[in-house]
């Protein structure tokens, strides 16, 4: 990726350095398999984002109402109420080392890309923060640990990420490279996007349900893809870092690193064909309705 030169976002707390000891607990009590090693209970690991899951189990799953979702914003956020602030503020702006710079220059990227989709539609767009921390951290849905790997709250309108995290998708996952982990903060804004245009309600906490919140994050994040493509960032194998990364982190690939078999009824992100395929959709024709994944018939 060409960033330089490019500005870093302020939208970003630096909590790094401040956090408990690893292993601390998970947004209201629930225990979190982690994409990371061996899942409890024979399931699969949950991978990027796993902690949202049990988010919108708690607050509901709006979904698509055949109206452009810009629509259903008035003004709020549409997301959770209550927000419990975090014990340790850091430090707010964006950081000066490099893998601080980076994610800073690849959020601030995201709100261009989302300011500018929102202004097509007549609406602002409420930039998130991105919060940095190693151990664990509190957020507004919780505490938890970094093993749960980056997660968006909507509690708090936060995305947290222990970049360590991006050693383990490189050493571990097999999907290294810049754009790799551009990918993974890009799909957590996903999250974002999603709750603020209000399409987190009224579904259940099935797995299906669980699938077609996590394809269409990576489908917005394949929106952001091709704006920053469209902006010159992109260079030759970029793209390939991405789905590379999209396929390392499907059910079924995570299930077989960590258990050695598969299970298909267990899966709640996506299988790896299937996060690379939406992700390109988004990356190929860059529009909010190609990414309704809860009307498709088939995932």
């Amino acid at each position: 990726m060409r960033l330089g030169g490019r500005r870093s976002s302020t939208n970003v707390e630096d909590r790094r350095g401040m956090g408990g000891a690893r292993g601390g607990g998970a947004p209201s009590g629930f225990r979190i398999p982690s994409g990371m090693g061996t899942p409890r209970g024979g399931g699969g690991g949950m991978g990027i984002g796993g902690i949202l899951l049990v988010v919108l189990v708690l607050g509901g799953i709006w979904l698509f109402t055949g109206q452009n979702p810009l629509d259903s914003l008035s003004g709020g956020s549409g997301s959770s109420s209550q927000i419990s602030q975090p014990s340790q503020p850091g430090q707010v702006g964006a950081p000066s080392d490099d893998q601080g710079e980076f994610v800073a220059q690849v959020l601030a990227l995201t709100e261009d890309t989302w300011s500018r989709v929102f202004a097509a539609n007549g609406r602002d767009y409420p930039e998130p923060t991105l919060v940095l921390f190693t151990g664990s951290v509190q957020s507004g849905c919780g505490s938890a640990s970094s093993a749960v790997g980056p997660f968006y709250c909507p509690a708090d309108q936060q995305i947290y990420i222990d970049l360590d995290f991006y050693r383990e998708l490189e050493q571990r996952f097999r999907a290294g490279g810049d754009f790799a982990r551009a990918y993974v903060l890009a799909h957590e804004v996903g999250h974002h996007v999603q709750n603020v245009l209000g399409v987190m309600n009224r579904a259940g906490n099935s797995n299906e349900d669980s699938i077609r919140v996590e394809l269409q994050a990576d489908c917005f994040a394949g929106i952001w893809g091709a704006d920053a493509e469209r902006e010159g960032i992109l260079e030759i194998g970029d793209l390939e870092e991405a789905l590379n990364a999209a396929a390392q982190i499907g059910d079924d690939a995570i299930q077989m690193r960590t258990q050695g078999y598969v299970v298909p009824e267990s899966f709640n992100h996506g299988s790896s064909e299937q996060r690379q395929r939406w992700f390109q959709r988004g990356f190929d024709q860059g529009t909010l309705q190609a990414c309704d994944t809860f009307s498709a018939r088939t995932l």
